[in-house]
């Protein structure tokens, strides 16, 4: 694709530079940061209360049940993991196919990434009811002879996840180095000088240093995508291997990291419209951004309808009683209102993203956006609980209610995640500065031969 179609012709390189920088250094947008920071810093106060709670009163705090041994926990582990998939994906694979366009979200998406990962992550944590006794997950030598079951889909789990963020952060961390750089040579603090040149790691620009930078970023490009993939299959195997009536399923690894790349990129767009309206990025963050996000949302929200579909055809296909009954009920029983919400939240409001002017207008990408996110929500809670609540024997059936502190815990990760995400805007070049310079270098150079 053209640069011509994503960065306005009439920019010089100087001027992004400087708009880039200025966010970290001078920090334009204070009082809107300050409102956000402080409605996150609510949110994560009440994570720590409510884990606190947890912790000295127990699991019980949280209404699961018999049947229903997962619920929120499970429930919001996935939801967040997902989420945090769009972010390496849509980062590492333009990289790797060359499409500008990814200049001016990859920064923030791989931030995104980061933090959500770490929501996932401490569910299982909180869910454990010992959190303390995480360690027997680990194959350490275990003078107590407690040694992790590696044919479970529960230890593949928590190696998957912590390969996943490991290889995250050093990509987010590589492609940041030459714009921490750049920082660093135009700050005017001292304090700033140190920050910005210890975490720059010497670098200085030269031929060496860029030739052994892309090498290894384009590297940790081509290890990232495919476990972006396999990350999420595997989580889909905690449901999948079990013989429950609508998780046993091989449709499920594709279903899953289709919702994932679908509620990732919603959230994509919306923190892309959020930060373009914060620090006036235009000029940057373009309709034809905007558009193509809506593109790609309108595409992985096709294909994540065709798995309902061909759930659907799985059921009647293999004949199973208690698979067609779990389906049944998923439509018509207690919470068929979180199967009828994610189909009109998930693609009845996505249809809107088929008119070009739907996909270019700020707030009504951010409203379907929006939806989708709410819509893979409820598709999370109705795998989870319409599952569960009725399984093989009748004498255990029993309805879930999430309890205050299902709500507050899950309300507070929102803290959790926006706390650290607002403050790495603050410190760090939200969009890629060298990229972006690059790009219009090129530019300059096309249109001038």
């Amino acid at each position: 694709m053209p640069s011509s179609d994503i960065l306005p012709a009439d920019q010089s390189i100087g001027d992004v530079s400087e708009q880039l920088t200025r966010i970290p250094l001078h920090f334009p947008a204070r009082r809107r940061w300050l409102i956000a920071m402080i409605v996150a810093s609510l949110l994560l106060a009440l994570f720590v209360a409510s884990v606190v709670a947890l912790f000295t009163r127990g699991v019980g705090i949280w209404g699961i049940n018999i049947p229903v041994t997962w619920a929120f926990a499970i429930h919001n582990y996935v939801w967040w993991l997902g989420i945090g998939h769009a972010g390496t994906l849509i980062s590492a694979l333009l990289l790797l196919t060359g499409s500008e366009w990814r200049n001016s979200l990859n920064r923030f998406a791989e931030t995104m990434t980061l933090f959500a990962v770490v929501c996932a992550g401490i569910y299982p944590v909180l869910h454990l009811g010992r959190p303390w006794y995480l360690y027997w997950m680990f194959p350490y030598p275990a003078t107590i002879d407690v040694w992790p079951q590696f044919r479970s889909p529960l230890e593949w789990d928590i190696w998957a996840v912590l390969t996943y963020l490991s290889v995250s952060v050093l990509f987010w961390y590589t492609g940041l180095i030459p714009d921490l750089a750049d920082a660093r040579d135009r700050a005017t603090k001292r304090g700033r000088q140190i920050f910005f040149g210890i975490t720059s790691l010497g670098w200085r620009g030269s031929a060496v240093h860029w030739m052994r930078w892309s090498q290894a970023y384009r590297i940790m490009a081509a290890i990232a995508v495919p476990l972006v993939v396999s990350v999420h299959s595997e989580i889909s195997l905690l449901f999948a291997a079990s013989q429950i009536p609508g998780w046993h399923s091989t449709l499920f690894p594709p279903y899953f990291v289709l919702g994932a790349a679908f509620s990732g990129f919603a959230v994509v767009s919306i923190i892309a419209i959020a930060l373009r309206a914060m620090f006036d990025l235009k000029n940057l963050v373009t309709e034809r951004h905007l558009d193509l996000l809506g593109k790609v949302l309108l595409a992985t929200g096709l294909m994540t309808a065709y798995g309902y579909v061909f759930e659907i055809f799985d059921v009647f296909y293999s004949g199973k009683d208690h698979d067609l009954q779990t389906l049944i009920d998923r439509m018509t029983g207690a919470y068929s209102w979180t199967y009828w919400g994610a189909i009109f939240f998930n693609f009845v409001v996505l249809q809107a993203l088929w008119w070009r002017a739907a996909r270019r207008t700020t707030w009504s990408l951010m409203l379907i956006s929006i939806s989708v996110v709410i819509g893979m929500w409820l598709e999370r809670y109705m795998i989870l609980v319409t599952s569960l609540y009725r399984d093989f024997l009748v004498s255990s059936w029993s309805k879930f209610t999430p309890t205050f502190w299902d709500w507050s815990t899950y309300f507070g990760t929102l803290g959790l995640f926006l706390v650290p995400f607002l403050l790495a805007i603050r410190f760090i070049p939200s969009i890629s500065i060298f990229e972006t310079e690059k790009t219009l270098a090129e530019e300059k150079e096309a249109h001038h031969g």
